[in-house]
């Protein structure tokens, strides 16, 4: 069984996908299987409390659950800042 700090994690994992269209999906399951790239700005699904995160050289970055800003548009990650806060 779940701690409800995992399910509250899910949830807010969930509100934020919730924003994005049909595409938009598309591109964020495609770029987790895809390195992330130097500068490229990003959400952590796993940490969404941590906000937005910036690719370093020699940096590490997650692997997987990751929210690449470059796979939706502005618009929409314009709302996903909003709704994290």
């Amino acid at each position: 069984m779940g701690t409800s700090s995992n399910k509250g994690k899910y949830l807010a994992r969930e509100a934020i996908l919730e924003l994005l269209t049909n595409d938009e999906t598309a591109k964020v399951a495609r770029a987790e299987s895809e390195p992330l790239v130097e500068g490229d700005e990003y959400i952590d699904l796993s940490n969404i409390a941590g906000g937005v995160h910036q690719v370093h050289a020699g940096a590490t970055t997650p692997e997987r659950s990751v929210l690449p800003r470059s796979a939706v548009s502005d618009k929409t990650w314009a709302r996903i800042i909003t709704r994290i806060g």
